[in-house]
């Protein structure tokens, strides 16, 4: 019989050797998901969207036509309904606190600079006729909400609702058998607010959001008043907007767990 040689059962060792090396070796750890989001936090962001109003006024037309005759002279009431429509633009701050069982309660504070408007055109009966022109303005709106949300890992699902602002600017101009006017009116309208959306945390500190909420403001009386003419009287709101909007918030503490 022939020897085996040294190099034939050195390597006979390494091939029954190997299976109990590669079991003393570590095991690489499977790669990890994100961190999950901790909702527990304060955060400051920004937004942009749009907004579109319904503004139901009564009665520019009875406003011109008693107004230049010093007298009850307009029979029948007239509603003019301008829809302005524009984009938002503004910042919010809030605060958040998550529950061990997913439920996400907070507060939220909102502020938006809006370019919406619209104009109608109302005929004057009694002016052989002549048109006046019914321009409603929102310069801005604020609002002061709670929040009510679920967490599912880095999505937060949510409702809110509270208090809000508008401000608002209304101008009736033409002209009244051969001479101009320009009424206008300006107001700071309270309402209330309620919408939802879906927020994202990307990111350590950082979440995405889109945004539904419906504003409403009820009836309001405004006094419009021509200063050149030296001619005032009331027009009565009623307004309702419609606001979508995306966000990114920094939240000040609230890292992945």
């Amino acid at each position: 019989m022939k020897r085996a040689s040294l190099p034939s059962i050195a390597a006979l060792a390494a091939v029954l050797a190997g299976p109990a090396v590669a079991a003393d070796l570590p095991l690489k750890e499977p790669a990890s998901f994100a961190a999950r989001f901790n909702w527990t936090s304060c955060y400051l962001g920004g937004h942009l969207g749009g907004a579109f109003a319904t503004k139901d006024i009564t009665d520019p037309v009875q406003l011109v036509q008693d107004q230049f005759a010093g007298a009850p002279v307009t029979t029948g009431v007239t509603t003019v309904s301008p829809t302005p429509s524009g984009v938002l633009i503004g910042g919010q701050i809030g605060c958040d606190y998550q529950f061990s069982s997913s439920l996400v309660v907070g507060i939220e504070g909102a502020a938006s600079g809006s370019t919406m408007k619209s104009t109608k055109s109302v005929t004057l009966p009694l002016g052989n006729p002549d048109t006046a022109s019914v321009k409603a303005t929102t310069d801005f709106l604020t609002s002061l909400t709670a929040r009510f949300g679920y967490a599912a890992d880095n999505l937060l699902f949510y409702a809110k609702g509270g208090g809000a602002l508008a401000g608002d600017k209304y101008d009736v101009t033409g002209s009244f058998v051969g001479v101009p006017f320009a009424f206008r009116g300006t107001e700071n309208r309270v309402g209330w607010t309620v919408g939802g959306g879906v927020d994202w945390g990307f990111a350590d500190h950082w979440s995405a959001n889109v945004e539904y909420d419906y504003y409403r403001f009820g009836h309001g009386t405004v006094t419009m008043s021509d200063p050149v003419n030296v001619l005032s009287g009331p027009v009565d709101v009623r307004q309702t907007i419609h606001v979508v909007k995306v966000g990114l918030n920094f939240h000040i503490w609230g890292a992945g767990l």
